[in-house]
């Protein structure tokens, strides 16, 4: 099961620019973080239905490492994906960079941070922001939709065990 809460342009965030999703996952913290740092379970679900080839996932999950998925989409070929880890706390936060293949080289990319609280009974409520201004609204309203794919993704794989 997994419930959903939007929020878009949340003063509370500090940005005033972005997006910010919270779930409710059927799975406690340190597997939900485990989804998101463990290449073969980040392949699982991100980018929900498109295929990301395990051995185009590459994650040395500390501060300052590098992070790169490719995603393979039906019709619209190859989609890559790369960042660098800024904060890593397991089981509770996680904070990288996020640029796909036609950012700019000088441009830091997106900030994802992402935190995972525990809810008891093994449930996790995940709260998820991206910001950094690099996006057009219209491109950021694009990017809440993916991620909600995304997510409904990760909570089928985490449901699943």
């Amino acid at each position: 099961m997994s419930t959903e809460k939007n929020a878009e342009n949340d003063p509370a965030d500090g940005t005033g620019e972005g997006i910010t999703l919270t779930r409710v996952l059927d799975a406690p913290p340190e597997r939900v973080f485990r989804a998101w740092t463990t290449p073969a379970q980040f392949a699982a679900w991100y980018g929900g239905d498109a295929e990301a080839p395990l051995d185009r996932v590459t994650m040395d999950v500390r501060p300052g490492g590098r992070w790169s998925l490719v995603l393979v989409v039906p019709d619209h070929g190859e989609m890559p994906f790369h960042g660098v880890y800024r904060e890593v706390g397991a089981p509770g936060r996680l904070v990288l960079t996020l640029k796909d293949g036609g950012a700019p080289e000088d441009v830091e990319g997106e900030i994802v941070t992402v935190t995972f609280a525990d809810l008891g009974g093994g449930r996790t409520e995940m709260a998820f922001h991206q910001g950094g201004g690099n996006l057009t609204a219209g491109q950021y309203e694009n990017a809440r939709g993916g991620w909600e794919i995304f997510f409904d993704t990760l909570a089928t794989v985490l449901a699943k065990g």
